[in-house]
């Protein structure tokens, strides 16, 4: 196997370095832009403001922290059998249902 050069070591360090500047860029021009964006519609008068829904998102969000954590927990369990690693499946089952107790519990409330 050859040496590699020290061009060849510059450029591969230069690479990801010139990435997560351009990533910063163009995130920094989105909310520029998007910023402005929203102070011209508020000026003109048609800015509605985004709704956010909590309980599709407690649902969705509850819904997928379970079945990640509980593949997590399963796999883990196997291959680790019961240790502090173990945990790694365990916190995202707990907060996944936990979300899904919250929506429950506002379903019913909103509708009662």
């Amino acid at each position: 196997m050859e040496p590699v050069s020290s061009a060849a070591q510059v450029i591969i360090a230069i690479i990801p370095i010139v990435g997560i500047v351009w990533g910063s860029v163009l995130i920094f021009f989105y909310l520029l832009w998007n910023y402005r964006h929203k102070i011209l519609l508020i000026k003109a008068g048609q800015y509605v403001p985004p709704r956010f829904d909590l309980l599709s998102f407690s649902l969705l969000a509850g819904l997928l922290l379970e079945t990640v954590g509980l593949t997590l927990t399963i796999f883990l369990a196997i291959v680790q059998g019961a240790n502090y690693v173990l945990l790694g499946g365990l916190i995202p089952l707990s907060i996944g249902t936990g979300l899904l107790i919250y929506y429950g519990i506002k379903r019913r409330d909103k509708a009662a």
